[in-house]
């Protein structure tokens, strides 16, 4: 129930807006570090190559995944995740390099956790950067099989676990992967293993600088609406996000960002479970090109699209952003706020 104030003048809303000291002893919410998740592209070999529809961001070699994890630690930024763009060649029907000890993925794993075992390493649980059909999961006459993909991510998430990735991050939308990943992870000994669920991943048209970021741009034979979440439904995310929470998720995920600040909202109102939201590659985009081309002030608007996700109810956000947006907390920690 909202108390409304004493009548104008005795209520004056703007006395709490007129200086910096004050605007932050009654501000709401804020942002720092701790909220931050930096997704970052992994690549074979020795090189760094940029992507073109990503300014900024970067397809990276495993040693340079391991200079962004020394980069990320210095910020304060928690944790990173990894997400490889695989040799074409390695792209197969049967997606085997997915669970393959000493792919991209797991080696960048490894490296990263030996040079830099404070900051957390959450992974990538899909099939799509293996699969030749550019599909999160198996493909058979143009349907996506839902109970053998889910054979395949338990493979594919064992193998991350050993390679020591502290969380797992499924984003296949198969239904009863959460249960099926859980229960191995705790036969195998991976007890303390995290799971964040990709809970409400819509079918996004959002998605695209990061299908040429990992490769994938090309070739997704069809679309994959019938697994990721129809944009039109709400009260659907709720039952995702509960069931993965009862099949053994620690956090679950809102997938895009921004245009699902509602579901956010539901989620963590009605559900109370750790909530989170990736603000993803098109939304990194959009502001970024907005920015380039003088139409935004750029810092601005990064600054005031991430504390959205925060007043919306979400406990961290994965963002492309993340280390520029560190940088940025500190320096105005530096300057009193």
């Amino acid at each position: 129930m909202v108390t409304l104030p004493a009548p104008f003048p005795a209520a004056r809303l703007r006395r709490m807006r007129a200086a910096p000291s004050r605007r932050r002893l009654v501000r709401e919410h804020a942002l720092c570090a701790d909220d931050l998740i930096w997704p970052i592209f992994v690549q074979e070999g020795d090189a760094e190559t940029p992507i073109p529809s990503m300014p900024g961001v970067a397809r990276l070699s495993v040693d340079g995944a391991v200079r962004a994890a020394e980069t990320a630690a210095e910020l304060g930024i928690p944790a990173i995740c990894l997400f490889p763009s695989v040799d074409p060649a390695l792209k197969t029907e049967d997606c085997a390099e997915a669970w393959n000890p000493g792919n991209l993925s797991n080696r960048a794993i490894r490296a990263i956790k030996a040079a830099v075992p404070q900051i957390a390493v959450m992974t990538d649980v899909a099939l799509d950067p293996y699969n030749i059909n550019g599909h999160d999961g198996f493909v058979v006459d143009g349907r996506i099989l839902n109970d053998e993909t889910v054979a395949a991510l338990v493979r594919m998430t064992l193998a991350q676990a050993e390679a020591g990735a502290d969380i797992i991050g499924p984003s296949d939308m198969m239904d009863g992967r959460i249960g099926a990943m859980r229960g191995a992870l705790e036969d195998a000994g991976h007890k303390d293993v995290a799971i964040l669920s990709y809970a409400a991943k819509y079918a996004s048209g959002f998605y695209g600088p990061f299908r040429d970021a990992v490769g994938a741009s090309g070739r997704l034979v069809g679309d994959k609406a019938t697994y990721q979440m129809d944009p039109g439904n709400s009260d659907e995310a709720l039952r995702l996000a509960a069931r993965d929470m009862a099949e053994g998720a620690d956090m679950v995920m809102v997938k895009p960002g921004m245009p699902y600040l509602d579901i956010c909202r539901r989620v963590k109102t009605e559900l109370q479970v750790p909530t989170f939201a990736y603000q993803v590659s098109g939304e990194y985009a959009m502001l970024k090109g907005a920015a380039q081309n003088g139409w935004l002030d750029g810092a601005s608007v990064m600054m005031e699209s991430l504390l959205c996700f925060k007043r919306a109810g979400c406990d961290g956000i994965l963002t492309y952003f993340a280390p520029e947006a560190a940088r940025t907390l500190a320096a105005e920690a530096r300057a009193g706020g």
